[in-house]
């Protein structure tokens, strides 16, 4: 696809986030208006049943930097990443949650962080979680047992905002999980990563979608 356009692509995988993404989708557009950056922004409708994609058609309609991909039935979080990043045109891939738990200010200073300093990948750092103790203390511990087992030492591979250049993610295996290790498997390629401070945000519409038996045992079961 032509890449000349388009400097930032960012993609969003949405599952049954109806109540968020209208407002979702106007902060995106605020963020980047002034930012400097040539942008595109990809939802990726992940079989949602609730009305998510008709809100964004409607968003679309308003927003032409906006774009929709609708999937066919629901394929996880990895593999609508994967279908993002495969359609979108920029050279740098910017990624966010659906949820609205991630504040989209933060991209264009990711993304000039990554220009500037020159690295392949800049990851996001909660600094201050706005989640349950169960969701904090269940991604601690599976943070630290990938990290443990692959050498590495990313601060926070859960962390769903970041910045990656375009190259370092079009040959990574796809499987179902793979999202919670984008910054090891971009850093086990021999790519140069790095972190900065993000904010975080309590969830305030709809309803959380991971617990522990399909954050903590999975993203262990994974790791192995």
């Amino acid at each position: 696809m032509n890449t000349t356009t388009v400097q930032l692509s960012i993609v969003i995988p949405v599952k049954d986030e109806a109540e968020s993404v209208a407002d979702l989708a106007a902060e995106v557009s605020r963020a980047m208006a002034d930012s400097g950056w040539s942008w595109e922004c990809l939802w990726v409708n992940d079989g949602s049943q609730d009305g998510t994609g008709e809100v964004l058609r409607g968003v679309l309609r308003q927003a032409p930097n906006h774009r929709l991909i609708d999937l066919d039935r629901n394929y996880g979080q990895s593999a609508a990443l994967a279908v993002g990043f495969a359609r979108a045109r920029g050279g740098i891939l910017g990624t966010l949650d659906g949820d609205g738990q991630n504040d989209p200010a933060d991209l264009p200073l990711l993304a000039r962080q990554l220009e500037d300093e020159g690295v392949d990948m800049v990851n996001g750092v909660r600094a201050k979680r706005r989640d349950t103790w169960v969701r904090r203390a269940s991604s601690r511990l599976a943070n630290g047992f990938r990290n443990w087992l692959t050498g590495e030492r990313v601060t926070d591979v859960g962390c769903a905002i970041r910045v990656v250049r375009r190259e370092c993610v079009l040959r990574l295996p796809v499987f179902k999980g793979m999202h919670r290790f984008l910054p090891t498997l971009v850093r086990l390629q021999g790519y140069r990563i790095t972190g900065r401070p993000v904010r975080h945000r309590p969830r305030t519409r709809g309803r959380t979608k991971y617990g522990i038996n399909n954050r903590l045992w999975v993203g262990i079961a994974d790791t192995l």
